[in-house]
């Protein structure tokens, strides 16, 4: 199927540079995606950024890159963040997590969070040592 809309954008691990990235997801704001979905969408972009720059950089120079990709379907978002940390296994780590979100735990509320925003959510290593945080959301398709 081919995409409505699609942008990629490369930024430093610099947690400063959030205010870009969301800035850059404001083009989604648009139809088939209503905006309680963008919002949720955005939040879990959110959190998977920072994960980005506080886990898998952490100890890396800011200019290691973060590179992000949008690609809207009539149906679907999908939300691609690559890092260049080291291996993480994801279902392992929700796995170890309690099921209800904590308030005033430390760490942990973000990956909740996107587990239950997302329809599909994955992390995967690929060839060339970076990682792809892979967010789907579902909604409904516009008459």
């Amino acid at each position: 199927m081919q995409p409505l809309k699609r942008a990629d954008l490369q930024v430093n691990t610099d947690l400063n540079d959030l205010t870009q990235v969301l800035s850059w997801f404001d083009q989604f704001n648009c139809p088939p995606i209503s905006y309680q979905v963008w919002l949720q969408c955005q939040l879990a972009l959110a959190e998977g950024f920072t994960n980005a720059v506080r886990h898998a950089h952490f100890g890396k120079p800011c200019g290691v890159p973060i590179e992000l990709q949008v690609v809207m379907f009539p149906e679907w978002l999908e939300i691609r963040i690559w890092d260049r940390g080291g291996p993480f296994d994801l279902i392992e780590k929700l796995k170890s997590l309690p099921k209800e979100l904590d308030s005033t735990a430390e760490g942990g509320r973000g990956l909740r969070l996107m587990e239950r925003i997302a329809d599909l959510l994955s992390y995967t290593r690929s060839e060339d040592a970076r990682n792809c945080l892979l967010i789907i959301k579902h909604y409904p398709r516009e008459n």
